[in-house]
């Protein structure tokens, strides 16, 4: 036998004759135990909060700013109107995104961090969505101004396309092949 394989200490060990994949003699995944992985969990969230929180509240005070603009009094009522529409959903995305900071201060102590982290879960999903489609319809109100007919639909189209690959399609993606890719 010959000594290839090392261990997490990296001593060497001998040679699997079944199995000649590297890293095979690896120390099995330790389990975590569930108060570890719902920490683990919250501060997770909470660093993805932040992230998202910073640039949808940026793009928010953006919109904000907008109507005080000599311009905007010019604009059709089809910019108007999503103008309108992309600021509901970037208020609506903000308070998504930072429901799950409230709820954890408001809840705090209650034993309840596994139904916290849940709920926190899906509310950063739906200011993921809400974020998407605030950026389309900035994009929209901008480029329906710079760039004449169809071409800015088309382009918001392009970019909201790229989004749903990007931010939804790649994960399920992801999952689907890790899922595939384990043994049974």
């Amino acid at each position: 036998m010959t000594m290839t394989d090392q261990s997490p200490s990296g001593a060497p060990q001998p040679d699997c004759p079944s199995c000649r994949e590297p890293g095979h003699h690896t120390v099995p995944e330790r389990r975590e135990p569930e108060r570890e992985r719902l920490n683990r969990r919250w501060n997770e969230i909470l660093q993805e909060t932040r992230v998202a929180q910073t640039g949808v509240q940026i793009l928010f005070g953006f919109l904000l700013s907008v109507a005080f603009t000599p311009y905007f009094h010019k604009l059709e009522t089809f910019d108007h109107v999503v103008y309108v529409i992309t600021v509901i959903l970037g208020a609506s995305g903000t308070g998504a995104l930072i429901a799950p900071v409230s709820i954890h201060r408001l809840l705090a102590g209650q034993r309840m961090k596994n139904h916290i982290v849940e709920v926190a879960g899906r509310l950063m999903v739906c200011g993921l969505v809400l974020l998407a489609l605030t950026i389309g319809g900035t994009l929209l109100l901008l480029l329906h101004v710079v760039v004449p007919g169809l071409l800015a639909e088309l382009l918001v189209g392009g970019v909201m396309l790229w989004f749903a690959l990007c931010w939804y399609g790649l994960p399920v993606w992801l999952r689907r092949r890790s899922a595939r890719d384990e043994p049974a």
